[in-house]
């Protein structure tokens, strides 16, 4: 085993490039969920605080079967006398 190798179990070696990308990935993974949480929750609060509730149901992160057996999601869906609105939250910056 080179020095550039590191051993994860008996017999199995990982170079320190890949293990080094691995573990990028996963840290920009988890980024991504945050600021995807965090996007969604910013959303819950505003409608929260300016939406009437009297006038205005709040439905969020519905779930729906897909005919070949997965199923889709769905961030936000607001009914109100005005219609039947469905928000997908993103949380890109730029």
């Amino acid at each position: 085993m080179s020095d550039l190798e590191v051993s994860i179990s008996k017999g199995v070696s990982l170079k320190i490039s890949n293990l080094i990308l691995y573990i990028v990935e996963k840290i920009m993974s988890l980024m991504s969920s945050f600021k995807g949480v965090l996007g969604e929750t910013v959303i819950n609060i505003a409608m929260w605080l300016k939406l009437e509730k009297d006038v205005y149901h709040r439905l969020n992160n519905i779930t729906l079967p897909l005919a070949d057996g997965g199923s889709t999601q769905i961030d936000h869906v607001i009914v109100s006398i005005y219609g039947i609105f469905v928000i997908e939250t993103k949380n890109y910056k730029g």
